[in-house]
């Protein structure tokens, strides 16, 4: 018998977020750890009239690949791959792993060099574009693994509570909640899509940028779980100043600690990190990827504590974040890259607050609409 988590998850994911409907097709994606979620998903969507295609990950296939290829395997990407992106209903990634630090020993060169490749660029335009025309519904969601615990600091058990109350799934309805959020994220969508101009002061931190003509998104659910962000995408070349994040950013399983960005006219010109700066230096080499391709601000208070696992960080009540690359062409970003990398900052210290034109929306964690 499925445990109730998974079965409740599967629900949440397959009914509401990605509302399944009955011919589609399904691909489900993630690491074989999580089999019992991909039995449930799995149910779930042929309970729905779905016809689900299940891609279970090998532990340890990513760290052989990246050690025994050649550059012309590495870069390679298979048309089935493709064919997969352009052709299915609906693409959902579980998110797991047995070791979030198997990277560790890779060189940052490599890293770069495949998640830059044009294939690999071709596949986030595919991605992006579709999701963009609503021809393809994306779906990110958690699977409680030792490893995500141990990062957070928690015991198992203590990480499914943590993952309930982000998730709802300790609520008796949580599609009701997660509606209820869409309402009041509404809300404040409306107010900031006739603003132009976004000011961000804070720790280190005097950062302008245009969002003129640009959209605001809700995120309650439909593209990632847990959600709970509001989000869009500056103008390419209106981001100007510097800041400091508060938190590591997570690339790969690699830390990059205390980064410090500086913007000139919408590119990073200055940039530096207590701990894998080389890393830091080496994605800012891709392609675009020293362009903001969205500026977002976390909403989910059920999210009590940064966890080193930026699918639930980035929607932490009380933070911002900023992603470097390819931007949401949802929001009308023009960005284009291999990458699409997410950095937090606390916005809950003294000082710190959000002024759209001259109003000030967000002051220390708590909006002020």
């Amino acid at each position: 018998m499925i445990n109730t988590f998974y079965r409740k998850l599967a629900k949440l994911a397959i009914n509401y977020a990605v509302k399944v409907k009955k011919g589609e097709r399904i691909f489900i994606t993630g690491p074989a750890l999580a089999q019992e979620l991909f039995q449930a998903m799995y149910i779930e969507t042929i309970k729905a009239g779905g016809y689900p295609l299940l891609n279970v990950q090998i532990e340890g296939i990513q760290e052989l690949k990246l050690k025994y290829s050649s550059e012309e395997q590495l870069l390679y990407v298979d048309p089935i791959q493709k064919s997969i992106m352009k052709e299915f209903d609906s693409y959902i990634v579980i998110s797991g792993d047995y070791n979030t630090r198997k990277m560790s020993l890779v060189d940052p060169k490599l890293i770069t060099k495949v998640q830059g490749s044009p294939a690999n660029k071709e596949l986030w335009d595919i991605l992006m574009g579709r999701m963009g025309k609503k021809e393809l519904r994306y779906l990110l969601i958690p699977f409680p693994c030792n490893s995500f615990a141990q990062e957070a600091n928690m015991d198992l058990f203590s990480y499914f509570e943590f993952m309930k109350k982000a998730l709802f799934l300790d609520k008796e309805d949580p599609v009701k909640e997660w509606l209820q959020t869409e309402k009041k994220q509404e809300v404040i969508c409306n107010y900031l899509k006739g603003t132009e101009q976004i000011h961000v002061n804070g720790e280190d931190t005097n950062l302008t940028m245009s969002v003129k003509g640009r959209l605001w998104l809700n995120d309650c659910g439909h593209i990632n779980l847990p959600a709970g962000e509001i989000y869009t995408a500056p103008i390419e070349n209106s981001v100007n100043g510097h800041i400091r994040f508060t938190y590591p950013g997570i690339f790969q399983g690699k830390e990059i600690q205390n980064i410090y960005l500086e913007f000139k006219d919408g590119k990073v010109i200055k940039s530096s990190a207590d701990k894998g700066e080389d890393l830091l230096k080496e994605l800012l080499k891709i392609d675009n990827a020293d362009i903001l391709g969205e500026f977002a601000i976390g909403t989910n208070y059920g999210i009590t504590k940064f966890t080193k696992n930026m699918l639930f960080d980035e929607k932490l009540g009380g933070t911002i974040h900023c992603a470097l690359g390819s931007g949401i062409e949802d929001a009308g970003s023009k960005n284009r890259c291999g990458i699409h990398w997410d950095i937090l900052k606390d916005m809950t210290l003294p000082g710190s607050k959000i002024i759209a034109d001259d109003k000030v929306i967000y002051e220390e964690g708590k909006w002020n609409l």
